[in-house]
């Protein structure tokens, strides 16, 4: 039996641009070609990184420092390649991944004001050279993200860490995925992630179509 490649895609973007619902969707599609997939997240994937996760984003952990959140991430990240991505990757397996290091370099980078030389030294350390084979980027206005998330000021939704934060901070990170995606075309795909949920997944499906045989 010949072993098919394996395959690392990551979805990114803002919260409430339906990246997990949309997982679930690309999943499907490489079920159906005959492939065997892994659905994960970060921060977490893993006993160790859903624990660091909910450290990040518990509220009440108001003192945590950017660069501590940094590490965190980071640190998260290592037991997640380790524990979940490479193996996964080394039997030929597809992974699909909520989020991964453009979202440091986004959130922290971007949205926090960490110098992205800082986020690229850890990523040279932990990654050792792993990067993901296509990144899925969805994309919308953050204002019509925050109204997705039914997570704020007047909502009865509890805001996690993260999503108690200002607009303008979702919209710094907005414009750093917008210039990672294009200074890295060959990686990233843009998908308008403001069209009805039919029309996005139909876009996917043009994109990994390519990655289904």
């Amino acid at each position: 039996m010949i072993m098919q490649p394996a395959l690392f895609i990551t979805l990114e973007g803002v919260d409430g641009a339906g990246k997990s619902t949309l997982m679930d969707f690309i999943a499907m599609l490489f079920a159906n070609a005959g492939r065997e997939v892994v659905k994960t997240r970060e921060p977490g994937g893993t006993q160790t990184g859903e624990q660091i996760r909910a450290m990040l984003l518990d509220r009440d952990n108001i003192n945590l420092r950017h660069n501590t959140e940094l590490l965190l991430l980071f640190a998260a990240r290592m037991q997640h390649i380790e524990e979940v991505i490479k193996p996964a990757l080394a039997l030929g397996k597809v992974v699909l991944c909520d989020r991964f290091t453009d979202a440091s370099y986004a959130y922290q980078g971007g949205g926090r004001g960490l110098a992205p030389t800082r986020v690229q030294t850890l990523e040279t350390w932990v990654q050792q050279g792993l990067q993901p084979d296509l990144t899925l980027l969805f994309d919308l206005e953050v204002k019509v993200a925050l109204q997705r998330t039914g997570a704020g000021l007047f909502s009865e939704v509890e805001a996690d860490r993260f999503e108690q934060e200002k607009i303008d901070f979702f919209e710094r990170i907005r414009a750093c995925y917008l210039e990672r995606a294009e200074n890295e075309p060959e990686r990233f795909r843009m998908i308008d992630a403001t069209q009805a949920v039919a029309d996005v997944q139909q876009n996917v499906q043009k994109i990994v179509r390519d990655y289904l045989c």
